[in-house]
């Protein structure tokens, strides 16, 4: 174990530890606000069984990256990825 990541260690503890002792703080300032309550009267509401369970179908009949392969391309070439239509790469110059 390098030096570098005994420092990291011991960093993202300390980060850590700072998290965890703001967090009751935090949600004490959520329910002070209303928003905790506000959040289970949502919950209460809209969440059924139902609607869980159509999320899920949809989850799995939807197949993943369905919107982004439309607009983001890879060349087969270098594998760059290619944000424009074009016909060819501007990495390497191939046809896509």
């Amino acid at each position: 174990m390098t030096l570098t990541t005994r420092k990291r260690y011991v960093a993202g503890g300390v980060l850590f530890i700072i998290f965890l002792a703001n967090a009751g703080a935090f949600v004490n300032w959520l329910a002070e606000a209303g928003l905790i309550s506000w959040a289970q009267r949502v919950c209460e509401r809209y969440v059924t069984g139902t609607a869980i369970t159509v999320i899920a179908a949809m989850l799995v009949i939807v197949p993943s990256g369905t919107v982004l392969a439309t607009y983001i391309r890879r060349c087969r070439v270098c594998d760059a990825v290619l944000l424009r239509r074009g016909k060819y790469c501007p990495e390497c110059g191939s046809r896509v």
